[in-house]
């Protein structure tokens, strides 16, 4: 994500840089050391959509500062 954005990893913990999810369940994150967009674990797509053909978690990246 840093990478992406053209900022280095002390600009995206500056401007605040998180991810939305919607739902309960939160299954991405920012990891904090590289500015890459991780899994915060295992997914399971059999338990997550279980009678749907094609499975899409949708997941924003808010930035609070100004670009």
């Amino acid at each position: 994500v840093a990478k992406d954005l053209g900022l280095q990893l002390p600009a995206l913990i500056d401007r605040g840089v998180h991810t939305v999810e919607r739902g309960r369940t939160q299954y991405f994150s920012l990891h904090g050391k590289t500015g890459h967009l991780v899994t915060t674990g295992r997914i399971d797509r059999e338990q997550l959509c279980r009678l749907v053909e094609k499975c899409v978690l949708r997941c924003e990246l808010i930035v609070e500062g100004e670009m």
